[in-house]
């Protein structure tokens, strides 16, 4: 028994091509490498200390994503995303949230409750300068609690997917002069929800927080797009 502990403890080491390929999905994410910025193998190997063969396996990982483009003759490049691929993103994650807000509501138990709570606190206390990956990291703390605790691998596998897509628009909302009041006050509403376990109210308060992050980020691709 004391020996199947301590296999239990062990902590096994990332695989090189999962460090380089959840390294550069945060730089992406976070708006270190922007949209159209080129991804030659010489600096991201450098960047990562991997091996161009690595590097590249990573690379087309992320490109099945969606966050990378391979160009024919000019290498891999950070993904634009176009206005009308947001606003189907948006519309995909506004369901998916919203079912994960009600599922939560009936099936959470009292600590993930106190746990989603305790992380709204700490959004809650930022202020509007905030380093904006320190943010990110938080609300990405609130979804994997929100989650977890729906009960629901489903709807988590599938909002995985489309909040990797979405990270960039996320940080371009969130980047919004006066969001982060309002952002604050629209979790504060999902949280009151799940704990009251009403799950018709969860719904819609995951559904308007979707809605509202969507009219600003997709104002501001297409003005974008219009420059």
């Amino acid at each position: 028994m004391r020996m199947m502990d301590d296999a239990a403890l062990r902590v096994v080491p990332k695989p090189m091509r999962k460090l380089v390929e959840d390294g550069l999905r945060n730089a992406i994410m976070s708006g270190r490498f922007g949209p159209g910025q080129h991804l030659p193998d010489r600096m991201l190997c450098e960047l990562f200390g991997a091996s161009r063969s690595v590097v590249r396996e990573a690379v087309r990982l992320l490109e099945a994503e969606g966050l990378v483009t391979t160009i024919p003759n000019r290498g891999p490049f950070v993904a634009f995303l176009s206005s009308t691929e947001a606003e189907q993103t948006y519309e995909v994650r506004g369901v998916l949230e919203a079912l994960a807000g009600e599922g939560f509501a009936v099936r959470a138990t009292d600590e993930e409750r106190a746990e989603l709570r305790r992380v709204y606190e700490q959004l809650a206390q930022l202020q509007p300068a905030a380093d904006r990956e320190a943010l990110l990291a938080l609300k990405r703390d609130f979804y994997d609690v929100l989650m977890r605790g729906c009960r629901n691998p489903m709807v988590a596998r599938m909002f995985d997917a489309t909040i990797n897509r979405n990270m960039q628009l996320r940080a371009t909302s969130l980047a919004e002069p006066g969001r982060l009041p309002q952002t604050v006050a629209e979790l504060r509403q999902v949280v009151e929800a799940v704990e009251a376990r009403d799950p018709a109210a969860a719904w819609d308060a995951c559904r308007r927080h979707v809605r509202h992050a969507a009219e600003v980020a997709l104002r501001i691709l297409r003005e974008r797009e219009k420059g």
